[in-house]
């Protein structure tokens, strides 16, 4: 298990970082078993500190959590507590969805940009939009059943998670509704 413990413009101590390891250890030994890497990172918003942690799991999924605080500590407290209630909330449906898997999660590269609107086409004219790339990043596109990805989805606190269907290889779309429930896109033809 790798752990990447730092802090975005504030200095933290090797007694911090040591009370995270032991912490976060302690959570994915209970739940998890499996974990390959864990991201942490601390910040200071305004008068809080932010904790955001990162965890990667064998199986190609990944469990993210922040928390918010006037202390560091408690910051980190309140992030642990956010990734105990996920792993173990997440502890059966990841057993079940990876028992039979004897290979990590299959990943594919893709392009993605993030885009931000020109002065000029705020006017749109002949159904066409211009817009300036403001970032290219590769993404990686996991295949997964529907199932896995709406945990995923759920464990990583995204709205929308795009994946490759391991049934029919296809590209598909899970999305968080407004309503609250799972919204579940499969472009390939029926017939």
């Amino acid at each position: 298990m790798r752990y990447q413990i730092s802090g975005k413009q504030i200095d933290i101590g090797s007694a911090l970082q040591i009370h995270v390891e032991s912490e976060l250890s302690g959570i994915l030994e209970k739940y998890a078993g499996r974990p390959t890497d864990a991201h942490v990172v601390f910040s200071k918003s305004g008068h809080e500190y932010v904790c955001e942690a990162v965890v990667h799991l064998s199986t190609g999924l990944t469990a993210q959590a922040t928390g918010h605080a006037h202390e560091i500590y408690a910051a980190f407290d309140a992030c642990s507590e956010k990734m105990d209630k996920q792993m173990r909330r997440y502890k059966r449906r990841l057993k079940d969805h990876h028992k039979e898997r004897s290979q990590p999660v299959e990943l594919s590269a893709s392009a993605s940009y993030i885009l931000a609107p020109s002065d000029e086409s705020k006017e749109v004219e002949n159904d066409t939009v211009n817009a300036m790339i403001v970032a290219e990043m590769e993404e990686k596109i996991q295949s997964l059943s529907v199932g896995e990805a709406v945990m995923q989805m759920e464990l990583a606190n995204k709205p929308v998670l795009v994946f490759r269907n391991e049934k029919h290889g296809g590209v598909n779309v899970v999305y968080r509704r407004e309503d609250g429930n799972i919204g579940w896109i499969d472009p390939r033809s029926t017939g």
